[in-house]
């Protein structure tokens, strides 16, 4: 495809984010801009970028008609779905500041944001919403609720109506005057692991600067055919699985559910796909499973395919000589690899991970099959993306290095600081927080520990989580959470151990494993007991030493307690990319925790 870019709309071209969309309609109005499955109908349904832009122009005149200017407050609880993108575009044109929200937030943090923000208006998707909102009226700010589903209780309600009855059937298409780039787009709330959220700044500028640069690591054409499926509140699913489509003039579906997204795959072949390490994870823990299945020939076969795989992904890269292995990986790869792929839809060019460190033991495995899977690293305050690999220099142990425009330093504690034309405005209304996070310099610091080596980063761990033990010794637990994290029998790691005399670690046990391990023991798996019982304890200290030798002595896991419960967004456990909410963690099992220290 070469690196002809003339498809891409730069940032100056664009202005703003409403700019950008309002371009690209004018450069390709008859392409596909959307696909959606229609429930009713059963059935796959197509929209152009022009047909966006009439509905478009009826959420404009709908918010028009509100009391609502310029740099007020509005916000969206939606799952991924057009509406999102016509309620944030008609909202951005009309210089209004867009607030997204999770659609399965907890309550009280969904209270805080619409208060924190001063919110006007807010759009969701119906009933089980409107049951938590409904309480809160003595918001006094929110003077509107749309509802994208009907709801009984509309009638008679002059805050809250139904969005068939709020859109006109027609408008007018309204472009507005040539807004500020630098005026704030956005405030997007960080549901971090510790704390009250705080709302991030984002400009128009941030924003187009981020998408357009993320273009420049890794070329996206108009032919691609992306699947979104990250929630689109958070920035990293905004920016790279919405602003930069756009920008490229590529087609985005959106999938059906989490739940449905293995089906999703196969039907929709995406050739790009921006993803969280949970879901590699979860696909490699399949694959493990399957294995268990096959004869130790097909099992020898795999491991060897990996083996070859590994060894030409390294060749290809100009990391590593070239192997006599290397002739057997394209012998292999379709037969094992190919399997592997279909299960993503098989036509795959560029998946993107970020969000969350991706164990090396994962990514290798992937990419000895042939999945063409680089990893990227950012955070909401940098708009997200502040390094990435690229496909053709793809260092699976880094993040890659940094951005056009990104400088990078390493800081006081190894602290990885960062400045980019990326970098936030500030917190909304905590000038604190702005002034703890973004030095005078401009240098944002980042709270993740780096190495920089020939100029990729490596990131070693969270200031903030760096385990102190009793005698002094600091271990950042990322590392071993990542080594333990590899076995099949493991799904959610936390190592824990502040203050205490030796490390432990909380495990939350994959259901389908435990049970055949259960079995192995002689134990059943469906007692709660069973968790607890010495000879499962012991069997389970044993893979966590084997995974774990390499880490110094002070650092051996000495006590375990498992639990089946996942950690969730749902039950405020997982943040939205599914990272272990550590505080609350520790907190819930505060008595698990109690119990492995007790006599020490």
């Amino acid at each position: 495809m070469g690196n002809n870019l003339n498809h891409i709309i730069s940032p100056e071209t664009a202005g703003t984010l409403a700019g950008l969309f309002r371009k690209r309609v004018q450069h390709t109005p008859k392409a596909v801009a959307y696909r959606h499955f229609d429930p009713a109908e059963e059935a796959w349904r197509e929209t152009t970028w022009a047909e966006m832009a009439a509905e478009v122009a009826r959420w404009q005149a709908a918010l028009s008609k509100e009391e609502l200017s310029p740099g007020d407050r509005v916000a969206l609880m939606l799952r991924n779905c057009q509406e999102w993108v016509c309620f944030d575009q008609a909202a951005l044109s009309l210089g209004l500041v867009v607030v997204p929200l999770y659609i399965n937030d907890r309550p009280d943090n969904i209270r805080y944001i619409l208060k924190n923000a001063g919110v006007k208006l807010l759009l969701i998707e119906g009933h089980h919403q409107w049951q938590e909102i409904k309480q809160w009226w003595a918001l006094r700010k929110l003077v509107r609720v749309v509802s994208l589903n009907p709801l009984d209780e509309a009638r008679g309600q002059k805050r809250l109506c139904y969005l068939k009855d709020w859109l006109p059937e027609t408008a007018d298409k309204f472009y507005p005057e040539s807004a500020d780039p630098d005026a704030l787009a956005t405030i997007v709330y960080t549901s971090g692991t510790t704390g009250a959220p705080k709302g991030v700044m984002l400009s128009h500028r941030n924003i187009l600067w981020n998408a357009y640069s993320s273009l420049q690591r890794s070329p996206v054409y108009p032919d691609d055919l992306f699947l979104s499926f990250l929630p689109l509140s958070h920035a990293l699913e905004r920016t790279l699985g919405y602003y930069l489509p756009m920008m490229a003039g590529a087609c985005v579906t959106y999938a059906r559910s989490i739940t449905k997204l293995a089906e999703d795959l196969v039907t929709i072949k995406p050739t790009a796909l921006v993803s969280v390490p949970r879901i590699f994870e979860r696909i490699r823990n399949q694959l493990h499973h399957e294995l268990q299945e096959r004869t130790p020939l097909e099992r020898a076969l795999f491991r060897l395919t990996v083996a070859a795989g590994w060894r030409q992904f390294n060749y290809q890269q100009g990391q590593a000589y070239w192997h006599p292995l290397c002739l057997l990986a394209p012998l292999l790869q379709p037969l094992v690899g190919r399997r592997v792929l279909a299960q993503l839809g098989g036509r795959l060019r560029v998946v993107v991970c970020g969000g969350a460190p991706l164990a090396f033991g994962v990514s290798r495995e992937l990419l000895a099959l042939g999945l063409p899977l680089i990893q990227g690293y950012g955070l909401t305050e940098a708009s997200p993306v502040i390094s990435g690999n690229s496909l053709d220099k793809n260092d699976p142990k880094s993040v890659g290095t940094p951005l056009q425009d990104v400088e990078v330093r390493i800081g006081e504690h190894n602290e990885l600081l960062v400045r980019s034309p990326g970098v936030m405005l500030g917190y909304w209304d905590n000038p604190k927080a702005t002034a703890k996070t973004i030095d005078q310099e401009g240098w944002l610091h980042t709270g993740d520990q780096a190495r920089i080596e020939q100029g990729r980063i490596y990131i070693t761990g969270r200031i903030k989580e760096i385990i102190v033990l009793a005698n002094g010794e600091k271990i950042p637990p990322g590392e071993m959470e990542a080594a333990i994290g590899a076995d099949h029998l493991f799904d959610q790691v936390m190592v824990i151990g502040e203050g205490k005399p030796y490390l432990s670690a909380l495990i939350v046990l994959n259901p389908e494993h435990w049970t055949k391990f259960a079995h192995d023991l002689n134990l059943k798996p469906q007692q709660e007991e069973s968790l607890k019982h010495p000879t499962v304890i012991e069997a389970v200290l044993e893979r966590i030493e084997q995974h774990t030798h390499q880490f110094p002595g002070y650092a051996r896991i000495r006590q375990v307690a498992l639990t089946l419960e996942h950690w969730t967004v749902e039950n405020g456990l997982a943040t939205a990319t599914l990272k272990a909410r550590r505080k609350q963690v520790v907190q819930h099992y505060r008595n698990q925790i109690s119990a492995l220290y007790e006599g020490h």
